[in-house]
């Protein structure tokens, strides 16, 4: 009886365990980019170009024009700060200016131009109430600017700040909606927007961007707030069409503050692996 016991709770055991470890692996599974910046600027893990780049941006019919690219951080007001990192290193934004900072999003992003899913997932330290000014997008991904086929998110420029995310398919497509509707609510209808009064630089905000079936009308994209749901745009079926060679994932647009632990993955993830992802202990690096 006491064998068969012992045999039944190593059983439940392996069992839980196994349960646990399931998530995990997927996640792990799922990841097309890492960055830590515990090795610099380049990035742990990738499935496409694992350099960061600098560029002189410029703007001309309402697209963003990158001059003088250069391979790695060419900027002196960025740079990457030893031990400040919720894991290891930060990279930390200072002074603003028209240097911008990104990695290519050819094959570190799963990008589909028919039906586009994925997650994105980072780390702030910022107070935005006293660091920031003008609006702030720490993330956005695109191949021209942040109203023609992009996500992103951003910190808006009045005080109190919201926090948004926005899922802003082809301009020549949504902009088709305004001939019915003011700009402003045709645009609304594609961010999420939640109260920025959660960040702080005395502690790390985890913030995840999950997307699923873009450029169709069951598109959904959520924004998660340490672990928890915060907002979703859904319904959107504007096409999402890249110049895959032009887009790029710029880090720190006007942005001053702290960032840590930026990982892509090629699946939306649940609301179950995205508490996992907040709660690791020591980051995706315990995962790999």
């Amino acid at each position: 009886m006491i064998d068969s016991r012992i045999g039944i709770a190593v059983g439940v055991l392996f069992s839980l365990l196994s349960c646990q470890s399931k998530p995990s692996s997927e996640i792990r599974d799922a990841l097309t980019f890492y960055a830590s910046f515990d090795n610099g600027t380049s990035a742990d893990f990738a499935l496409g170009d694992a350099n960061m780049y600098t560029a002189t941006a410029s703007y001309a019919n309402s697209s963003r024009v990158l001059e003088d690219t250069q391979v790695g951080m060419n900027n002196p007001d960025y740079k990457i700060i030893e031990g400040k990192g919720l894991f290891g290193n930060a990279f930390e934004f200072a002074k603003t200016d028209s240097k911008v900072v990104f990695y290519k999003s050819k094959d570190n992003i799963a990008y589909d131009p028919k039906n586009w899913s994925g997650s994105i997932s980072f780390w702030l330290s910022v107070e935005p109430s006293k660091e920031l000014d003008g609006y702030t997008d720490p993330i956005q991904i695109t191949d021209t600017n942040f109203n023609d086929a992009s996500i992103w998110v951003d910190f808006t420029d009045t005080a109190p700040r919201d926090f948004r995310l926005g899922v802003i398919g082809d301009k020549v497509a949504w902009t088709q909606d305004t001939l019915t509707a003011s700009v402003k609510d045709v645009f609304d209808k594609r961010i999420a927007s939640v109260k920025a009064s959660q960040f702080s630089r005395s502690s790390w905000t985890h913030i995840l961007i999950s997307y699923d079936d873009l450029g169709t009308p069951n598109s959904l994209a959520s924004l998660y707030i340490n672990g928890e749901k915060a907002g979703s745009v859904n319904g959107i079926d504007d096409p999402f069409i890249w110049d895959l060679d032009k887009s790029n994932i710029f880090l720190g647009l006007n942005f001053r503050g702290l960032m840590d632990e930026l990982s892509i993955f090629n699946k939306p993830l649940t609301d179950k692996q995205v508490m996992e992802l907040y709660q690791l202990k020591s980051g995706i690096q315990s995962i790999l």
